[in-house]
């Protein structure tokens, strides 16, 4: 490699890098908290709904081992050069400097145009409680607060991160347990006699729409997974990213295989396929709110409604602050204008954030125009664009390692190394080829699927062009 820390280079066209100010605590809950939201509380359901519970399940472990695999990837790189451009950088340097911005402006892309929907889907939910208000009036609300949170400092916004998160977690973690109770008849549930158990598991057989729906839900599925790799992002500003960055990579996995595992097997064993699924009428035909119900907790769907409110904001939080590194990034790598690399004075990257901020408009107009169709396209094209992101952090752990080795160095040397190089990067490329294409296959978003690609080649001849006439440094 060059010199012995990568950011040297970077950090050169910067006055400030920024602050190191997150602990492992902080890692674990960024990652599950960019994971758990809509994804699990409204998705899980649409999931079963096409596959079946025990398809379901098979789609989520599969999600969770594709999921491990590009973390264990970027473990790799993100412990070796702690970098908040992360896979951006990467990218930049083990697969081509116009991939890498092409990347970074993907990556921006994704949490962009969730922001929007994260906005949205809040906004729509406190409507439910104040029909009066209008929505466009709590979206400014809500990303005011946001906005607030991510300027003010990185502490801030870890230990915000860190408290929203727990919401969820706490709710998740309460849902698996009082389903458990109730699968087993310590609970009553909806005035049943006898333990339900696991027979609803089976009850239309093991895989009633036969094994197909499993690859076509995996990009939900993925997308459910996805904002793990904010740990990648968070590591340049990490305390000990070597110890820190695999210990949270570890943790955030496997809690996310047993939270999603254990809620679909919860709502599958109490709830027959039909009522499992989502009929998008809101917050109340969320699988959560029902169980809850039935189990006789009182307020079930208020309470889900502010846990499904602060989740999506959660994902927000998490979403504004990837974002914004990506476009500082950019900028310090000479890429975009030194404009969006100026740190506030608590350090944080205040131009970045506010263009990102601007991002969410489509957000704000779905409330004009068919919000359910904007929401799909808008979910479709934050999911696509995540998975190219994963492809492009195993292709990069791939060439980085096989650098490493023609260097002469060994995989005793490295601070952090992937097991079983090279099956894990290439499977890992592989599975998630095969959820982008499935994508292409589901007609509802093929309009979300071909703007990527339009955008992607965007990015690719933007580069072309204005390194056409620039010398590269």
């Amino acid at each position: 490699m060059h010199s012995s820390d990568p950011n040297d280079a970077m950090h050169q066209n910067n006055s400030r890098p920024l602050k190191r100010a997150m602990s492992t605590r902080h890692l674990v809950m960024l990652s599950l908290g960019g994971a758990i939201g809509t994804g699990l509380f409204l998705g899980s359901g649409e999931v079963i709904s096409q596959t079946g519970p025990i398809g379901a399940i098979i789609a989520y472990i599969l999600g969770g081992i594709i999921a491990y695999m590009v973390m264990l990837c970027l473990g790799e790189l993100a412990v070796q050069m702690p970098d908040s451009g992360s896979f951006g950088t990467y990218a930049n340097r083990f697969i081509g400097p116009a991939t890498g911005y092409m990347i970074t402006w993907l990556y921006w892309l994704t949490w962009t145009a969730t922001l929007g929907t994260e906005f949205t889907a809040a906004a729509l939910l406190m409507q439910e409680w104040f029909p009066h208000v209008s929505v466009w009036i709590w979206t400014i609300i809500f990303a005011a607060l946001i906005f607030s949170l991510n300027v003010s400092s990185t502490r801030l916004f870890a230990e915000s991160e860190f408290w929203l998160s727990l919401v969820k977690v706490i709710t998740v973690i309460s849902f698996i347990v009082l389903g458990l109770m109730a699968i087993f008849g310590i609970l009553s549930f909806n005035g049943m006699q006898s333990a339900p158990l696991f027979h609803n598991l089976t009850a239309n057989g093991f895989l009633p729409q036969g094994v197909w729906p499993i690859f076509t839900t995996m990009l939900i599925v993925n997308f459910a997974f996805s904002g793990t790799e904010l740990i990648g992002v968070a590591a340049g500003e990490t305390e000990d990213p070597a110890k820190n960055v695999p210990k949270a990579i570890n943790t955030a996995i496997w809690r996310l295989l047993i939270f999603f595992v254990g809620t679909i097997i919860v709502i599958s064993a109490l709830l027959p396929p039909e009522m499992s699924g989502l009929n998008a009428q809101g917050v109340s035909s969320s699988p959560f709110v029902t169980v809850f119900t039935f189990i006789g907790i009182p307020h079930a769907e208020d309470i889900m409604r502010f846990v499904i409110i602060t989740a999506l904001l959660s994902a927000a939080n998490s979403g504004l602050y990837a974002a914004s590194r990506m476009m500082w990034s950019l900028s310090v790598q000479k890429q975009l204008p030194s404009v969006f690399s100026k740190l506030s004075k608590s350090g944080t990257p205040i131009v970045a954030l506010i263009v990102t901020m601007f991002g969410a408009i489509p957000g704000l107009l779905s409330e004009q125009f068919a919000p359910e169709t904007i929401f799909k396209n808008l979910l479709g094209v934050a999911a696509f664009t995540m998975v190219v992101v994963w492809m492009s952090i195993c292709l990069s752990q791939f060439n980085f390692r096989r650098q490493w080795y023609k260097q002469g160095h060994t995989k005793a040397e490295l601070k952090f190394a992937a097991p079983l190089f090279p099956v894990v990067p290439i499977l890992g490329f592989a599975f998630c080829l095969i959820t982008c294409i499935s994508m292409a296959a589901d007609s509802s978003m093929l309009a979300g699927f071909i703007g990527c690609l339009i955008f992607i080649a965007g990015c690719y001849i933007s580069y072309a062009l204005l390194y056409k006439s620039k010398p590269t440094e």
